[in-house]
C-alpha cells in the first residue's frame, strides 16, 4: 500500500500528464501551435513524450 506522500505525487503526476495530453490533442486538432516559439512538429513531439512520461510515472507510483 503507498503511502500519502506517494499516493498524492502519483495522483499530481498522473494528472499533469493526462491534462497535458489532451492540451496537446486540442491544439493539434484545431491547428495552433503546442508552444510559443517552437516548431510545430517538434513542439509536439516533445509535449507528447512528456506527457506519456509523465502519465507513466503517475500510473507507476500508484501501484
Amino acid at each position: 500500500m503507498e503511502s500519502g506522500p506517494e499516493a498524492f505525487a502519483g495522483v499530481a503526476f498522473a494528472l499533469f500528464g493526462a491534462g497535458l495530453l489532451v492540451w496537446t490533442g486540442a491544439c493539434v486538432r484545431a491547428g495552433e501551435p503546442v508552444a510559443d516559439g517552437v516548431g510545430r512538429s517538434s513542439g509536439t513531439a516533445l509535449a507528447l513524450l512528456f506527457g506519456v512520461l509523465f502519465l507513466g510515472a503517475g500510473c507507476w507510483l500508484l501501484l
